[in-house]
């Protein structure tokens, strides 16, 4: 009854086309938050505040309009830029939005730019970049799935008095007032 066609009338076609996997955002450091430190890992995350230290990222990194990172070098998969970027830039896709700044050397694949959008440092085009991430974690159980195995596990409680007990109790006491 509600069942909707695999393909269009209108675009019918023998070949599949194929689907590319969109990156998500899993984390946000959000605006008015000033972080010191190194984000490793993988997963896209979002910046909006500022940023201090180091970024090793086998995801995707977007700096936001009001977002200020200074790395002496920055790595990740993809990495989109619309606030401040000071440090080197290692990236298989580098996208620099018109707001978007950045103060230093680039080493990418891909290089896409929006009219206004600002770079000073040198670019320098590979055929293939290696961003010498840490190998991603063996089969060790996740945080997620650890703590799902201990929300399955059953509580034990102890079992209430009966109320009639209690209430003989409350009679006694009152008793011997």
């Amino acid at each position: 009854m509600f069942k909707r066609n695999a393909t269009p009338a209108t675009q019918k076609s023998d070949t599949a086309q194929p689907v590319q996997a969109v990156e998500r955002i899993t984390s946000v450091l959000g605006s008015g938050v000033i972080w010191h430190g190194s984000i490793n890992g993988s997963g896209g995350v979002r910046i909006e505040g500022a940023f201090e230290g180091e970024i090793a990222l086998r995801g995707m990194l977007v700096v936001g309009e009001t977002g200020r990172v200074t790395c002496q070098n920055v790595r990740a998969n993809t990495v989109i830029v619309a606030g401040a970027v000071k440090g080197n830039i290692t990236t298989q896709k580098l996208e620099i939005r018109a707001s978007g700044r950045v103060w230093g050397d680039v080493v990418t694949t891909a290089f896409v730019t929006e009219e206004g959008a600002f770079l000073r440092g040198q670019i320098r085009m590979e055929e293939t970049v290696e961003l010498d991430l840490e190998p991603a974690p063996e089969s060790t159980p996740s945080e997620a799935a650890q703590a799902e195995s201990i929300a399955q596990t059953a509580v034990q409680t102890p079992e209430p008095a009966p109320v009639a007990e209690k209430t003989k109790a409350v009679r006694k006491k009152k008793a011997d007032s």
